[in-house]
């Protein structure tokens, strides 16, 4: 966090509670889009929100990979991990310093592997 400003994450909605919910305890911004009513968006419409929104997305969806690899689309940054090769803890504590570490300008139009 270079800038001082944090990044902000918006997990889609096959992101488990348990792990938004533990970010949030841990004073990371996080919402997802079980608890914005964005479910049943498509991935290119749960980008855009998170794009309005200056929000990295969070997700263990691959589609996101390809989709952001084969088009030219602006985002704030893509998380992706892979939803058996890490535990809930893992995952919160990954996340938490990714967001100590980075900024958003760090996090523009990249794509990261927990």
């Amino acid at each position: 966090m270079k800038d001082g400003k944090r990044i902000r994450i918006y997990a889609d909605e096959n992101v488990n509670a348990a792990i938004v919910e533990g970010l949030k305890r841990r004073g990371v911004e996080i919402w997802s889009a079980s608890g914005t009513g964005k479910l049943g968006l498509s991935d290119k419409e749960q980008l855009k929100y998170a794009s309005e929104e200056k929000a990295v997305i969070f997700t263990h969806d691959d589609d996101f990979l390809s989709m952001a690899a084969e088009s030219e689309i602006e985002h704030h940054g893509i998380i992706y991990a892979h939803q058996q090769h890490l535990s809930i803890g893992e995952c919160i504590r990954r996340l938490k310093t990714l967001v100590e570490t980075m900024s958003p300008d760090e996090m523009r139009n990249r794509i990261l592997f927990l």
